[in-house]
Formats: C-alpha cells, sequence, structure tokens
C-alpha cells in the first residue's frame, strides 16, 4: 500500500463532518463527541496488523511489531478546544494513520514502531492540559488538586474520568508505556505566523518554551473618584497598566523568539465611582532558553517594584505554573530537516509557543522532535483554523520520510 497523503486530507474532512458545526471543532476530551472520534480514529487502523490497547491514563496505542522491541512513537492528540480548529491535534494522528499503513504493508519494520493518540492535550473542560502524556512522563504530580477540579456545570474530574474507564488513582500507571521507547516523532500544525511569512510549507522544531506564569497582585487604596486629587490617589490599576506596557520592551530585549502577555486584569472593587483598591494581573513569559527566561522574570519583578513605589501602592507575585524549556533531539532534528528539503526543498527551524504532548514525552528522556506544517493566517483554536490542503499532503511525506529514518537509526543503534 503506497502511502497516500490526499487520503488523509479527505479523512481530516470527515471528522471536521462528524465532530464539528457551524461553530467549529467540538471533540472536547471527556465528552460523548470526543469518544465518537476516537471509535472513529480506531475504525480507521482496523484490519491492520496492529496491536490495540488503552493505557489506564485513557490513550489509545496501536503496536506494530518489528525486528526490535525498541519502539518509534508516532503521537498527537484527537481533542479540541470548544469551537476549536479542524487540524489541531486531528492532523498528528490521522497522518500517523496514513504512516502506519504504509509501515504495515512493507511487512515486518526494523523496530517496532507505536501510534499513539493522547487522552485529554488541550484541557478545556477541566483546565488541565497534557493529561494523558503528562500521566506516562510521570510528571503527573497534582494529583490531589485533579480530583477537586470541576467542569462549568459542577462535574468532578475523577466522575468525568469513569465515565471513560478512567481511574485518576492509577492514571500514572501508564508509565509503563513508555518503556522501550527510543524517539518520539509529532507533526502538527504551527498554530503561528512564521512559516507563513517565509512562504514555507514546513519547519522542523527546536524544542517548546519554558514558561513563567504568575498572578500579580497590586493593593492600593479604593477611593472616590469625584473627590479624590489624580495626586493623590493609591490606584492599583495604574500599577498593573504600567507593568501591562513595560512587559513589550523586556521581551525585545530578550530577542527573538520572546513573548510576555499580561492575559487579564481583575480590579475590585470594580465600579466606576471607585479608584481601584485591587488589581489581581495575570502575567505569561515565554522562552526557549531558561537563563533568557529568568532574566525576562527578574526584569518584570524589578519594573513592579518600581511602579509600586511610583504610586504609592503594593505588588505582590505568586507564581501559577511554570515548566522549563525543552530542547529537542539534535539528529532527529537532523533528520526531520533532511525529510523537509527531500518533499518541500527549504526547511527552518523554530521554536514552539504552545506545549505538546511532545514536551511532555521528551521531560520523560525520550529523544523527541516535532514537524510543523503552515497555519493560514497563522490563526488556531478557532473554526477560522486552516492550512492548504497540498501543504498537509506534504506534512504527511514528511513525517512518513523521517518516520524511515528514525526506524533505521533505531534498528541500527540497537
Amino acid at each position: 500500500m503506497p502511502l497516500e497523503p490526499s487520503r488523509t486530507v479527505d479523512e481530516l474532512r470527515e471528522l471536521r463532518e462528524l465532530t464539528g458545526d457551524d461553530d467549529g471543532a467540538q471533540r472536547v476530551a471527556w465528552t460523548d463527541t470526543w469518544e465518537r472520534a476516537r471509535e472513529w480514529l480506531r475504525g480507521k487502523l482496523d484490519g491492520l496488523p496492529l496491536e490495540q490497547t488503552i493505557d489506564p491514563a485513557g490513550n489509545q496505542w496501536w503496536t506494530l511489531r518489528g525486528k526490535t522491541d525498541r519502539a518509534v512513537l508516532l503521537g498527537g492528540h484527537i481533542d479540541s478546544v470548544p469551537n476549536g480548529g479542524w487540524l489541531d491535534g486531528a492532523l498528528n494522528v490521522v497522518a500517523g494513520v496514513e504512516v502506519m499503513r504504509r509501515l504495515a504493508e512493507d511487512g515486518e519494520p526494523a523496530a517496532t514502531v507505536r501510534l499513539v493518540e493522547w487522552a485529554d492535550e488541550e484541557g478545556a473542560r477541566f483546565g488541565r492540559s497534557l493529561f494523558g502524556s503528562s500521566a506516562a512522563s510521570g510528571t503527573m504530580d497534582d494529583q490531589d488538586d485533579l480530583r477537586g477540579r470541576r467542569d462549568a456545570e459542577g462535574t468532578a474530574l475523577p466522575d468525568a474520568l469513569a465515565e471513560h474507564g478512567v481511574d485518576l488513582d492509577r492514571a500514572l500507571d501508564a508509565r509503563s508505556e513508555l518503556e522501550g521507547a527510543a524517539a518520539y516523532l509529532e507533526l502538527h500544525i504551527e498554530q503561528g505566523p512564521v512559516l507563513e511569512s517565509m512562504d514555507l510549507p514546513l519547519g522542523v522544531v527546536l524544542g517548546t518554551f519554558g514558561v513563567e506564569r504568575h498572578l500579580v497582585t497590586w493593593r492600593g487604596q479604593a477611593a472616590h473618584a469625584g473627590s479624590t486629587p489624580m495626586d493623590k490617589r493609591r490606584d492599583a490599576l495604574a500599577g498593573a497598566a504600567k507593568l501591562a506596557l513595560e512587559i513589550r520592551p523586556i521581551a525585545k530585549r530578550a530577542g527573538e523568539g520572546a513573548v510576555c502577555t499580561s492575559g487579564n486584569v481583575v480590579c475590585k472593587p470594580g465600579i466606576v465611582t471607585s479608584v481601584v483598591e485591587t488589581a489581581e494581573q495575570l502575567l505569561d513569559q515565554r522562552h526557549l532558553e531558561g537563563e533568557t527566561l529568568a532574566r525576562m522574570l527578574s526584569e518584570a519583578k524589578e519594573a513592579s517594584e518600581r511602579f509600586a513605589e511610583e504610586e504609592d501602592v503594593e505588588v505582590e507575585w505568586s507564581r501559577i505554573w511554570r515548566i522549563d524549556p525543552i530542547l529537542f533531539d539534535e539528529t532527529l532534528i537532523g533528520f526531520a530537516d533532511e525529510a523537509i528539503r527531500e518533499v518541500a526543498a527549504a526547511s527552518h527551524r523554530l521554536p514552539s509557543g504552545p506545549l505538546h504532548d511532545a514536551a511532555e514525552v521528551a521531560r520523560a528522556g525520550v529523544p523527541t522532535v516535532m514537524l510543523f506544517v503552515q497555519s493560514l493566517r497563522g490563526l488556531s483554536h478557532t473554526k477560522l483554523e486552516d492550512t492548504k490542503p497540498e501543504h498537509l499532503e506534504l506534512s504527511v511525506a514528511a513525517l512518513d520520510r523521517l518516520a524511515a529514518r528514525t526506524v533505521d537509526h533505531v534498528a541500527a543503534s540497537g
């Protein structure tokens, strides 16, 4: 069976019709629509000589046994955000299906190859991203927090998991699935504008950004908006506003790839007739180099202290979450570059701002690489998300060639 990249595009459209509506994709994890998508995926692999299993974290696995038990993993996720795009996540696994078809037809591969569909990459329903992959990597250390999480309707996460056959207390048993894993390959839409701006269809991902995410709380003094002179005010929002603007030059000084975002500010008492007493500001900073990310955070904290003094308010920082930068495997990056140049002539290396399941697999010590395919207008997590069909086909061909190189490398290295 020769590789048919156009079939992947047709199947992605089929999935869109099955699990989407006029507002976009609705494959939110731990819902009936998500389960329908997973059943559809299983059907696409029926008839192939694959071993199919579902691990304790809900991840689906298909295994094609090779001449060595050391395994090359192809992975992605089929869940989406509400009103999401038709390609985010789904491309990863549907392209993987096509590669598995080609490998199975060619007979016993030189190394074992496994396709994995990770459970709940997006975290859209309960706010916990990378659920299945973090369980498999062993980094899921927040199970006490997970037990208390509820969705917008009040359903507890453990109850939702149980409806889909997953016991939260056993989720970490999925760690056994990465035993013997020698490489992990993931294809994804870029979700950004870089490749389109360069008029390139494909790129190689160097790694995923480190992230520093904080709640910055500013405390001033509530006072009447009509009777308090401007120079007598202790306006908490003024400090938050200054920091929101200052993070732009901080990112610029940090160099290419640095991003800083003030995503939300909640003001109290939050009425038009009062000076703001408390402003709670969310700050997200990302970079591929750990030292640069630390410097960005330090500069933001120093700036906040300066602004607090200028506005006669207090400022307090509380870390919400952080993750170190994760660099992908140099050998696999080289293989990916070669695969892309063979199918598309030119390649480009770039970091990933968003996190992916690949980051969790890399954290577990498995050599990892990702391919990006161009996103039109750089849009994702919206029904407007799109990629040219010819670029999607090129991405499937590149993934297949990358998989072939990696299988031969794993087999040769014992």
